[in-house]
């Protein structure tokens, strides 16, 4: 007889592989079904770690060039070897996919490469590389197959000239001008990238401002300084066409105010406006599992669809598009079924743009607060009058803490700075535990530390801030 599994995951992403190793830990006989030669999904092979492998390369390719002089640290001649810093990124990769095969082995967790699709709810049909097909049967399914870049109808990827963020990691070369379109997380970071590395980028993005849903104020701080380093922005602009002749594309912008036509060149054009949910193919339409018109599957406040056995969590389903907010419904969705009370807490998922600075932040806005009319205090620190910030040479940007007027609990914690990305767990924290401004304020911070900023801003709240 065929072997039946507790859980089949489709899907090897940070969700997917996270869910089945607690699933397995929790003693469900589990099998992961992933359709790549390798483990970690996007992130971990085309997104989130070679991306940053990449950033902190350019991040020290520049430092050596325009910074490391003020320390009195002299080097000459400083120049990059483009495919050395490609090769060191795809190590990085490596390890973490080998990685994830470990995990696999010790937790005892079974894996088949192929596309897989719900043939029923007990049922996974696979489709292997050499077009063979396989049924696994299972008492239950998560999907967790994550999303891909989406492509603009007028301005479609060849790979070369106009290309996703998958192809953005891997240029042979660096172009001499770049368009990003797009403003986001991943325009800006792998703008970065390139810019750092001699690229003359300009970013034109349809909104008003960078960053997305990210606090106003500090994306408009965050523009300046990235400005400040060389990056040019076209705010207020969508892009309508593009022609590629010789390997130029020039692009046609227009005003969304007042409909002013220009046209950009440049040798590449990256378009990162987002992604959409990898829902085609899955046979859901066949089985009535339900999905809006974005493509995002519908699952009630456990996970579940309309089947209770069928799970779908990560950028399947509606929510932030991040790695860490998949890997906790991965956990939840394992832990309900096997009778557990997993939960996930959307309000304390925090958000990451790894530029540098970086830009950091976890709860409201005060836009959101504003818009939801709700009562909140302000306390703000500039790095600029933070000792380490000062040490390390890292002074731009802030931190901003917005907390309930009346009962001072935490709401929203937003920061610009250094190793942005490692201070916001702090107010995530404070938050998980419904904290206060003050109870941040209290808490030992050590001196000097780039966490002290949040400290500062914490008093500040309370109109107590220690300006140095």
């Amino acid at each position: 007889m065929a072997e039946t599994y507790d859980l089949v995951v489709i899907g090897s992403g940070p969700g997917g592989y996270v869910g089945a190793i607690r699933a397995a830990q929790l003693g469900l006989k589990t099998c992961v079904v992933e359709k790549d030669p390798t483990f970690g999904g996007t992130c971990l092979n085309v997104g989130c770690i070679p991306s940053k492998a990449l950033l902190d390369s350019s991040e020290a390719y520049s430092q050596a060039k325009h910074e490391f002089g003020a320390h009195g640290v002299v080097v000459k001649d400083v120049g990059l070897d483009l495919p050395v810093m490609l090769k060191r990124k795809d190590k990085v990769v490596l390890d973490n996919t080998n990685g994830i095969n470990y995990l696999f082995k010790k937790n005892k967790i079974a894996s088949v490469q192929g596309r897989g699709r719900l043939k029923s709810t007990t049922e996974v049909e696979v489709t292997k590389p050499d077009g063979t097909k396989e049924i696994l049967q299972t008492r239950n399914v998560m999907l967790a197959t994550g999303s891909v870049a989406n492509e603009l109808p007028f301005m479609k990827f060849d790979g070369k000239t106009i290309v996703s963020s998958t192809e953005a990691l891997t240029l042979p070369t660096v172009p001499k001008k770049m368009i990003v379109v797009g403003a986001g997380a991943i325009g800006l970071e792998l703008g970065s990238v390139w810019m750092r590395l001699g690229s003359d980028v300009t970013v034109v993005e349809f909104a008003g401002k960078i960053a997305g849903g990210m606090d106003a104020g500090l994306s408009d701080r965050l523009q300046k300084i990235l400005a400040k380093q060389g990056m040019k922005f076209i705010l207020g602009a969508k892009t309508t066409g593009c022609d590629v002749k010789n390997g130029v594309a020039v692009v046609q912008v227009e005003s969304v105010k007042d409909g002013t036509k220009s046209s950009l060149e440049a040798d590449v054009v990256l378009v990162a406006v987002g992604r959409k949910p990898y829902s085609d193919g899955l046979g859901l339409d066949e089985l009535g599992i339900a999905r809006d018109a974005r493509g995002f599957v519908t699952v009630n406040a456990h996970l579940q669809t309309k089947y209770p056995n069928v799970y779908a969590i990560g950028d399947l389903i509606p929510g932030p598009m991040l790695a860490h907010k998949a890997e906790e419904e991965g956990v939840a969705a394992a832990e309900l079924m096997a009778g557990l009370a997993g939960h996930v807490n959307y309000e304390t998922v925090p958000g990451v743009i790894y530029t540098w600075p970086e830009f950091a932040a976890v709860g409201y806005t005060e836009e959101q607060l504003k818009q939801n009319s709700v009562e909140y205090k302000v306390g703000t620190f500039p790095f600029s009058a933070n000792g380490r910030a000062r040490a390390a040479m890292s002074t731009d940007g802030m931190v901003k803490v917005l907390a309930h007027a009346k009962t001072d609990r935490l709401l929203g914690v937003h920061i610009v700075g250094p190793r942005a990305s490692d201070l916001i767990h702090e107010a995530v924290m404070i938050m998980e535990f419904s904290g206060s401004a003050e109870d941040m304020a209290r808490s030992f911070h050590a001196h000097p530390t780039f966490a002290e900023a949040l400290r500062e801003a914490a008093l500040g709240v309370d109109g107590r801030t220690r300006q140095m």
